[in-house]
């Protein structure tokens, strides 16, 4: 089969596709790409068997990234959770192994990653699985009064009932205030965890690429942030990207709150599915904190070509020295670092 590039920011066959097709996420849409292009330089590229001038069958998105840091590669995609190749309705596969052996011979990649949901036709390939995690999603599909009694008792329900007493504010939105307070907490969370924060700029890019389809919603104690949540919206799935909070109010239970405003709202809306998003498999707490709300989990693996390929710098932690470097760094410089180092460990 012969395999086309394209540049899925400039063809406008890409997102004809991305809103047709049954398997399409928000991480195909042409926002996401652009975004992750804009803040960390990324050259984007897709592969499809459709011929250039006719109407895209399939396609498959991926991201070059160049790194005197972390080594070469082409990932499909950075800080993307899942990406299923865009297949045609008769379910051929690309034969990817011819291109993999080139691209990496000709460029000196240090891998090529895909990220799909399901692993079956990749059997096939000579591909290494490299890592794994879980993946929640909640079915949105019973009645709210069902999906609220599925929720954990005393971990979920009386946590919500709490908030509510506790009177939050709410706010949903996309406002200048609204990412200012995300990123707020998003530093206390991320200095908790000793994890780099993601560069401001890339939740700036989010909003302006992909509006009216990213939502930031925040819960205050007064005028004090609580916690707040970032999500993305394709079709009728809705997907949990990002949440942070302040440790010091967690017994206002701000995020149960949010997550029930995001799955009554999600609802009401007309979506099926609510994605809860990846989870490290030995993160035990954040695994139990989604299992409470009535989520089905499934494991997600990710593949690399070749077969030898090692997993280091999975995540920002993982750079040499991170850890040590976030526990003396001011917010100020820790941002900083971020912008700095992201674009390395995608």
């Amino acid at each position: 089969m012969q395999l086309y590039s394209l540049d899925p920011l400039l063809d406008n066959r890409w997102e004809d596709l991305v809103a047709s097709h049954p398997a399409a996420s928000a991480f195909h849409r042409t926002g996401w790409l652009r975004a992750l292009a804009i803040t960390y330089g990324y050259q984007i590229m897709a592969l499809t068997s459709t011929p250039p001038g006719e109407r895209l069958s399939n396609g498959l998105v991926f991201c070059k990234v160049r790194s005197w840091m972390t080594g070469s590669r082409v990932v499909s995609l950075p800080f993307t959770d899942h990406l299923e190749p865009l297949l045609n309705e008769n379910g051929d596969s690309f034969e990817l192994t011819e291109w993999m052996r080139s691209e990496c011979s000709q460029h000196k990649w240090k891998y090529i990653e895909l990220r799909p949901l399901s692993w079956e036709m990749y059997l096939n390939y000579p591909l290494a699985a490299s890592r794994s995690f879980w993946i929640h999603t909640l079915d949105l599909a019973p009645s709210l009064k069902q999906i609220f009694s599925d929720f954990h008792k005393n971990c979920v329900q009386r946590r919500i009932r709490r908030a509510e007493r506790a009177q939050l504010f709410y706010e949903r939105g996309c406002s200048e205030e609204l990412l200012n307070d995300f990123y707020q907490l998003l530093m206390i969370t991320r200095r908790r965890h000793q994890l780099l924060p993601q560069p401001r700029v890339w939740f700036r890019n989010l909003i302006a690429c992909m509006s009216p389809s990213v939502e930031i919603r925040v819960a205050r104690k007064n005028s004090t942030p609580v916690a707040a949540i970032l999500s993305l919206t394709h079709e009728r799935t809705v997907v949990y990207k990002y949440g942070c909070s302040d440790e010091k109010l967690h017994h206002l239970a701000g995020m149960p709150f949010l997550f029930w405003k995001l799955i009554e709202e999600s609802k009401t809306a007309g979506a099926e599915q609510i994605d809860f998003g990846r989870t490290d498999l030995e993160n035990y707490g954040l695994i139990r904190f989604k299992d409470q709300f009535g989520t089905r989990r499934r494991q997600l693996t990710y593949f690399r070509y070749p077969e030898t390929t090692s997993g280091k710098y999975g995540s920002a932690s993982e750079l040499p020295g991170a850890r040590r470097l976030l526990s003396v760094l001011p917010n100020s410089l820790s941002s900083m670092a971020g912008k700095l180092l992201y674009r390395h460990i995608g």
